[in-house]
């Protein structure tokens, strides 16, 4: 038997860890992340419609390339918005 110190379980009552309070607090750290998903989702949809561009018929992957360019941006839009704690309960 050990002695070693019980870890928390991080249920819905355990603080928030100190590099998750920086993100959440950091406008630039928001600002370059989501930037960069926003970024990458508009490469990815340009990648595409490329191929589209070539006269190339449209197939199952290329639709599915344009769907998680807007999954990136939109990802990117939530982390720059961040609405996570913003919303008010209504009683």
């Amino acid at each position: 038997m050990s002695t070693a110190p019980e870890v928390p379980t991080g249920g819905a009552d355990a603080p928030l860890s100190k590099p998750s309070q920086m993100f959440k607090n950091c406008w630039s750290c928001r600002l370059i992340s989501g930037g960069g998903l926003v970024l990458s989702g508009a490469y990815v949809f340009n990648a595409a419609r490329r191929v589209m561009r070539q006269g190339a018929p449209t197939s199952a992957g290329t639709v599915a390339q344009i769907t998680f360019a807007a999954c990136l941006a939109a990802w990117g839009i939530v982390i720059i918005a961040d609405p996570v704690g913003k919303a008010q309960r209504k009683t």
